[in-house]
C-alpha cells in the first residue's frame, strides 16, 4: 500500500489548494489596493500593513471554509476589510489626515483636506462603499460579496454617500 501523501488529494484537498493558489495571485496583484482601503479604513499605514498581514494569515487559515459563493477575491477583501475594522477601524472617528488621497482627486490642499473631512465624517458602511469603489476599483457586484449586501444596496449607499459628501462640501464652500 502506497503512502497516504501520494494519493491523488480528494475533492477538498484539491478545493482548499485552488483557494489558496488564488490567494497567493491575489496577493501579488492586489495588495497595493488591499493595502490601500487597509489605510483608508484603519487611518494608520503601519497598522493597515498589520491588518492586510492579518487578513491573509486569515485566509490562508480558513481556505477550507471557502464556500464557493463569489470570487475568492471578493471573499479576500471581505477578510481584509474586517481586518481593518478590527485594527482600529470600528471606532468610527478617522483621523482625517491619515485617510489617502483617493487615485484621481488633486487640487489645493485645503480641497483635499475638506474631502477628507467630509469623508471621515460619513456613516461606516458609506465609507466603505466608497473606499472598495474608488481605492479598490471593484464593481458594484464584488462591493455586494465583501459587504454581503444586495448590488442595489451598494448603488443607493454610494449614491448617499455621494450626496451627503456634495451637501457637506458645498456648505463648506457657501461659508
Amino acid at each position: 500500500m502506497a503512502p497516504a501523501d501520494t494519493y491523488p488529494p480528494s475533492g477538498l484537498a484539491a478545493k482548499a489548494d485552488s483557494v489558496l493558489d488564488s490567494l497567493e495571485t491575489a496577493y501579488r496583484s492586489h495588495y497595493a489596493r488591499l493595502l490601500h482601503v487597509a489605510a483608508a479604513i484603519v487611518g494608520d499605514p503601519d497598522l493597515a500593513e498589520d491588518a492586510v498581514q492579518e487578513a491573509f494569515v486569515r485566509a490562508i487559515r480558513r481556505r477550507q471554509g471557502y464556500r464557493g459563493r463569489g470570487s475568492v477575491e471578493a471573499w479576500l477583501w471581505r477578510i481584509v476589510v474586517n481586518a481593518a475594522r478590527d485594527a482600529g477601524g470600528r471606532k468610527g472617528d478617522l483621523p482625517t489626515d491619515e485617510i489617502p488621497e483617493p487615485p484621481a482627486v488633486s487640487g489645493p490642499t485645503d480641497d483635499v483636506s475638506e474631502l477628507r473631512a467630509a469623508v471621515s465624517s460619513l456613516p461606516e458602511r458609506q465609507r466603505l462603499v466608497l473606499f472598495l469603489r474608488y481605492f479598490a476599483e471593484l464593481d458594484y457586484r464584488t462591493i455586494a460579496q465583501v459587504l454581503e449586501i444586495s448590488p442595489g444596496t451598494v448603488g443607493a449607499t454610494l449614491n448617499s454617500a455621494h450626496s451627503t459628501l456634495r451637501r457637506n462640501i458645498e456648505g463648506v464652500e457657501s461659508r
